[in-house]
Formats: structure tokens, C-alpha cells, sequence
């Protein structure tokens, strides 16, 4: 019987406030589409979660900061939409720049660490 692949070792960061989670991988993943489609619904299908758990998301994210990071406007005739509100777009892109920074800061002691898993 052959072995499964190997998952990757991976590391993630999320940076919480209090007992929520401000943002994280999927978060930070969901701004991103939503950024890209100004659809809550269209980035949820995107990422193969429900509308209702992005809206979730997109909630308790909405909670944590000072200002949304999300404004979306209901459906209707004309359709409704989803934008990032200047808090979102730089809530995410400092985001970005933690794992990227945190990413180079331990990519020695990962690849040492990734050694010692099972192939």
C-alpha cells in the first residue's frame, strides 16, 4: 500500500484581540477575494466556504478594528457588492507583510524542522 503524500509543515499566524481572531491565513484570504471580486458571496465561492461563514468572518473581523474592513451594501435591483474600506485594505496588507517578515525570520529553523518529518 503506498504512503499518502506528505502534507507541508506550514506555520500560521493569526493576531487576536481578546478571544477573537482580528485576522488570520483565511481571513487575510477572504479580504483578498472579496478585494478582488467586491463580492462577499462571489469571494466565498471562490474559496469554496458558504456565504454564511464569510459573512461570519467578515463580522467578527468588522469587531475587532476600530472601523469596519468591510462595507457592503444589500442586493437589490442593481445587485448589491462588498468593498474593503481603506482599514481592510491596510489591515491586510500588514498583514501580508507579518508573514512575509515572520516567514524569512524562521525559514532556517523550518527547513531544519521539516527534516525531521516523515516523508
Amino acid at each position: 500500500m503506498a504512503k499518502p503524500a506528505s502534507p507541508a509543515a506550514s506555520i500560521r499566524i493569526r493576531i487576536a484581540y481578546g478571544t477573537d481572531i482580528a485576522i488570520g491565513q483565511g481571513k487575510a484570504d477572504l479580504l483578498e477575494a472579496i478585494g478582488q471580486t467586491g463580492s462577499i458571496s462571489a469571494a466565498a465561492r471562490h474559496l469554496e466556504m458558504s456565504y454564511r461563514k464569510a459573512w461570519l468572518l467578515v463580522d467578527e473581523m468588522n469587531q475587532c478594528f476600530h472601523a469596519p474592513v468591510v462595507a457592503a451594501a444589500k442586493g437589490g435591483h442593481r445587485g448589491g457588492g462588498a468593498v474593503l474600506t481603506p482599514t481592510g485594505a491596510e489591515a491586510l496588507a500588514r498583514f501580508r507583510v507579518i508573514q512575509a517578515k515572520a516567514a524569512e525570520a524562521i525559514a532556517g529553523d523550518v527547513r531544519a524542522f521539516r527534516k525531521r518529518l516523515l516523508d
